[in-house]
């Protein structure tokens, strides 16, 4: 269903060279919408909205798919750059389940984006194009107020109660695994300014997609997919250990992830869903065998890169819904899992675990899974941070990494902030 139509005049888009330096791209953004996929400085940020289309239900990908082919096709696109992420962009943010959640694409009017020592800037506007888009640095963001924080839908002890429901379950054969979350809500006492947070997660997690959509923000380490130039590549991470700051200690708690049978279980489920969901629309893929370990500040995940080459004209769009819900965020088999998500997490995801990033006209994008991440409403924060769980699983463990994995989003909202007297 979609609740916002297309533009009723041809969006025309141009993208040109920046010749001077600009400094962190972050530094650009307004504090009214701004969007934003960054990686160790490179990516695209945007603000101001030329186009914005909402769906929802079990057609939301193809319904942003074909809403965005017929916008691109009618487009007037002047390139000058021909990078990933120039000409005509839009962001996205998927809703993870079929229903209740909108998903929104939204197309900027203004992008500016860095890749490989290149800084160009698009602007888009309906029926012709803007000489000029401000890059002046905006005016800063200021550290959240007098934050607190409290339990979501579950608190610690009745959410170990639904991850034994999980295993017990898993363990009478219903189901292989299954994803389960948890949320927690941070209140300040103004409402949050989304970029302080980005700031603090890029500088943090450089390492990892830091990105923010219609509220939506974080600093994803899962790649779901990358379609460039025919290629389609997948990183999936299942499998975790919290490090602990020691660093001869944490490359034993590498090795001791790398030989976890409980985790290369997991592992071999997120990888197999990624592989068979891929394998229709691609003439050849390179599997990994053995996953290596991801090192991030705060924990060590078991990482594998998939890789495809793509044998026919599917968008990054095509291929994320393919790919969602994947057993990394779902589970196995998948509707069994999405059904249980429903009945024990006992609260909306919304888009959290869901699809983020952004599409060219082209077809070619980039789109991570919502994972360390947190929805902006006003004042409040919600943050999400979930653990997959097999036969094996222990209830207390699993919530001891549900709390690593709020680290990276409850920091970014905290540092610098004051605290209630």
């Amino acid at each position: 269903m979609t609740t916002q139509p297309e533009p009723r005049v041809p969006l025309v888009a141009r993208s040109v060279v920046l010749d001077h330096a600009l400094g962190s791209l972050l530094d650009l953004l307004p504090d009214d919408s701004p969007l934003c996929w960054l990686r160790r400085g490179e990516g695209v940020v945007g603000w101001g909205q030329a186009a914005v289309l909402r769906t929802r239900g079990a057609s939301r990908f193809a319904d942003a798919d074909a809403w965005w082919s017929d916008v691109t096709a009618h487009a007037v696109v002047r390139d000058d750059v021909r990078r990933p992420g120039s000409g005509l962009v839009a962001f996205g943010s998927f809703a993870f389940a079929d229903e209740p959640g909108d998903s929104v694409l939204v197309v900027p009017e203004v992008i500016v984006g860095r890749r490989g020592g290149v800084t160009w800037l698009t602007t888009v506007s309906v029926g012709g194009l803007d000489a000029e888009a401000h890059l002046a640095p905006a005016e800063p963001p200021r550290a959240p107020a007098a934050v607190t924080f409290a339990d979501g839908a579950l608190d610690g002890e009745r959410w170990m109660g639904a991850v034994a429901d999980a295993v017990a379950r898993i363990g009478r054969g219903d189901l292989e695994k299954v994803v389960l979350a948890r949320d927690l809500v941070a209140t300040a006492a103004e409402p949050v300014d989304v970029r302080w947070p980005l700031r603090q997660l890029a500088s943090s997690y450089p390492m990892c997609w830091t990105f923010h959509v219609d509220g939506l923000f974080g600093a994803t380490p899962e790649m779901l997919l990358r379609r460039e130039r025919g290629l389609v590549t997948s990183r999936v991470l299942a499998g975790t250990i919290r490090r602990t700051g020691d660093d001869q200690h944490d490359l034993a708690l590498a090795a001791q992830l790398a030989h976890s049978s409980k985790d290369l279980e997991e592992h071999e489920y997120a990888v197999r869903s990624v592989a068979d969901a891929l394998g229709p629309y691609c003439s050849s893929m390179n599997v990994p065998e053995t996953p290596f370990v991801l090192h991030l500040p705060n924990v060590l995940h078991l990482a594998s890169d998939v890789a495809g080459v793509v044998d026919d004209d599917a968008s990054s769009l095509r291929l994320a819904e393919a790919l969602h819900p994947s057993a990394a965020v779902g589970g196995t088999p998948t509707a069994v899992a999405v059904a249980l998500i429903e009945e024990l997490e006992r609260m909306d995801r919304g888009r959290y675990a869901g699809p983020v990033g952004w599409i060219d006209a082209s077809g070619d994008g980039e789109w991570g899974l919502a994972l360390r991440s947190g929805l902006v409403e006003g004042d409040a924060v919600r943050l999400f941070a979930g653990c997959g769980i097999v036969g094996a699983s222990d209830p207390e463990a699993e919530l001891a990494e549900t709390q690593s994995k709020f680290v990276p989003v409850r920091d970014a909202i905290t540092s610098g902030a004051s605290t209630p007297a």
